[in-house]
């Protein structure tokens, strides 16, 4: 058998495949195609103080090699997420991760200390990130802001502080060095890649909000990227998000040095895409004599 145990600061995985916030919706609309207790980790579409209706559409574009999106982290707010969403998420055996954000620093800590008090969450994952609404990437944009919030965030909780950080910055190694002296047990990176696309017959933006942020294959490298960047300049361990789609992929970013995965896009167009990489990773580590997946984090040859 092979250990796919994942350590991240104090929160233990049964391996290393997660959802990534906003493609897996409250989880429970997955539950009659996959088999939930089976992933590492689920990952909750973004929790704010107060209920958000999102973006105005036109709010998706489908491209050549992914997805140009501005949701705009509509949510049912706080309250009645604990109220309508946690109660199925407390009925399944894998670690329930909030990912949480707030329009101004008081809002993240309001959120986060609301759910303190709800049994059934493993950590939260604090959204940075999000270049689709107001201020969205604000907070993984600036290292004082970045390490003022996280410091603030990680006095109002026990339970481990991840960070979700944007690409969309000069360099990302500043902001995680930021988010680790604030107290951060960990951090996912990337969000999506500003990005924009325009309809030629009526020369007007197919986004109603004109940019959105573009994620599945195309970013890749790019993510894998910043990831290496990261892992060189931070000792806390890294959560890698962008254009994951196959055991292949996740792969690569492990041995690039990421502690565990993030899927995103690719749930769109093969729900199970999450399950059947934890098998392909599995079978990788068979087939190239590791008995622990931990084994092959950071295992890049230079």
């Amino acid at each position: 058998m092979i250990d796919l145990s994942t350590k991240i600061g104090p929160l233990l995985l049964k391996n290393p495949v997660m959802t990534a916030s906003g493609t897996f919706g409250y989880a429970s609309e997955f539950k009659d195609l996959v088999q939930l207790d089976e992933l590492g980790a689920i990952v909750t579409k973004t929790v704010t103080p107060e209920a958000r209706p999102g973006n105005p559409p036109r709010r998706i574009v489908e491209l050549p090699c992914g997805m140009l999106n501005s949701i705009g982290l509509p949510n049912v707010g706080v309250d009645d997420f604990i109220k309508e969403k946690m109660p199925f998420l407390q009925t399944l055996n894998t670690s329930i991760i909030i990912n949480v954000a707030g329009t101004s620093e008081n809002g993240f800590v309001e959120c986060v200390d609301r759910l303190n008090d709800v049994d059934g969450i493993a950590a939260y994952e604090l959204n940075y990130s999000c270049p689709n609404v107001k201020q969205g990437t604000s907070f993984s944009s600036d290292p004082q802001i970045a390490e003022r919030l996280t410091r603030r965030v990680r006095r109002t909780t026990t339970r481990p502080v991840l960070v979700k950080l944007t690409p969309n910055v000069t360099t990302i190694a500043e902001i995680g060095a930021a988010v680790e002296n604030g107290g951060a047990d960990g951090i996912s990176a990337v969000n999506t890649v500003v990005g924009m696309s325009v309809n030629i017959k009526t020369r007007k933006p197919k986004l109603a909000t004109i940019t959105g942020g573009y994620s599945g294959p195309a970013i890749k490298p790019i993510a894998l990227a910043k990831v290496y960047e990261l892992t060189r300049n931070v000792s806390i361990p890294i959560i890698a998000v962008g254009g994951i789609a196959t055991a292949e992929d996740a792969v690569e970013f492990l041995i690039t040095g990421a502690a565990a995965v993030q899927v995103g896009t690719a749930h769109f167009y093969d729900p199970r895409a999450s399950i059947k990489m934890i098998t392909g990773m599995e079978n990788y580590c068979k087939e190239n004599g590791f008995d622990r997946i931990s084994d092959l984090v950071g295992s890049l040859n230079l």
